[in-house]
């Protein structure tokens, strides 16, 4: 398989436990911990999935995906964004600026595996 995903998490525990979940699945994970260069990276990085937290430091989710959602390039790259705040405005704020998927943590290992999987599969 080995596709690749950017991760943009900065707790430490999750992104540890998403890259492990995801290598054994064969992916190769990149991990950002802050938001501020996370466009570029995923520029240069050109992954088939990102997964994206929604409170980070120096920028937001939200301002992360309304970039990658007003580049030509990177408008339909499948985003997959992390929360632990699953409020309903929140979610609504998330599919209005083109979310592929939205989670709210705590959440199974099987449960993100499997949405990774659905949002890649055409890829």
């Amino acid at each position: 398989m080995n596709k690749h995903v950017v991760l943009v998490e900065d707790e430490l525990n999750i992104a540890e436990a998403i890259r492990f979940v995801l290598s054994n699945d064969g992916w190769r994970v990149e991990t950002l911990a802050n938001g501020l260069n996370a466009v570029e990276v995923i520029r240069k990085a050109n992954p088939d999935l990102v997964l994206l937290d929604v409170m980070l430091p120096g920028r937001s989710g939200f301002e992360i995906l309304h970039e990658l959602r007003a580049d030509p390039a990177l408008a339909d790259l499948p985003v997959m964004m992390l929360t632990a705040r699953g409020q309903s405005r929140d979610r609504e704020m998330a599919q209005k600026a083109g979310v592929s998927k939205f989670m709210t943590k705590p959440f199974s290992n099987a449960e993100m595996l499997e949405a990774v999987r659905e949002l890649t599969a055409s890829a």
